[in-house]
């Protein structure tokens, strides 16, 4: 039975990634060739400062499937994803970090659950409990952190809403990416709460991820844990007390 109907369409949001990124796009492109799916693999360059552009632009012309949306100035991550889905044109959609802190393979993991499940969302979780998962402390601890104040405020039946991959069916991002207003990390709870919200079924699938960042918090600021709390306060306020989200 196929894990799929249709094409596939792989947004890789990037930030200066520098040369690595087209390493990664080429082992991402080789991984999804042996899927045998019709599928695109769209990198948003998020206005890098680097060469990322260029050696997205290298790999592109070596593998027709590899294409490039450019975002002039840095946005954030939903901003990228939500211009990556402009651009796109299959009928699944997968958000997949180009770091590749998780492996592309595992991309066939969720849409296998998906369809065993009839799903509209599979979404890989760290905190399933038969991830594998080699993070920090002070990773896992803002993790666990995290995804309490999501359970308080929300209620949200999700137990990760922040890892980098996940699967969607087109539908559900063509209903709900009109009203998302996040444009950095908190963007990803939004997509998700707004989707249960509207009765999109969601089911979580273990994942592996090897952390690969030198320093204990990754690419993580402290400005970023308090945009990520004030913009999902803002959730909060849109879909409980503004029912904008309706």
């Amino acid at each position: 039975m196929k894990l799929y109907k249709g094409k596939i369409s792989i947004l890789m949001p990037a930030y200066n990634e520098g040369e690595k990124i087209y390493q990664n796009l080429i082992y991402a492109y080789k991984i999804f060739k042996k899927f045998r799916f019709p599928f695109e693999i769209i990198l948003i360059d998020d206005g890098s400062a680097d060469n990322t552009k260029d050696m997205v632009l290298k790999a592109a012309a070596e593998h027709k499937e590899i294409k490039l949306v450019s975002n002039i100035h840095n946005a954030g991550k939903g901003l990228a994803l939500k211009n990556g889905f402009e651009n796109s044109t299959g009928d699944i959609i997968v958000f997949l970090d180009s770091d590749l802190e998780i492996n592309p393979f595992q991309v066939g993991r969720l849409l296998k659950s998906m369809r065993d499940n009839n799903a509209d969302i599979a979404v890989g979780s760290k905190r399933h409990k038969d991830s594998n998962v080699k993070y920090t402390f002070q990773r896992t601890i803002l993790s666990l952190g995290y995804y309490l104040m999501i359970k308080f405020l929300f209620n949200l039946n999700v137990t990760d809403t922040q890892a980098g991959i996940k699967v969607f069916q087109r539908k559900v991002l063509e209903n709900i990416f009109p009203k998302v207003l996040c444009k950095k990390y908190a963007f990803d709870v939004e997509i998700l709460a707004v989707a249960a919200q509207k009765g999109f079924t969601i089911v979580e699938v273990p994942i592996d991820v090897i952390f690969s960042r030198n320093t204990p918090w990754g690419r993580i600021k402290i400005k970023d844990i308090i945009d990520v709390g004030v913009d999902t306060i803002a959730i909060f306020y849109r879909m409980k007390i503004l029912s904008y989200y309706n």
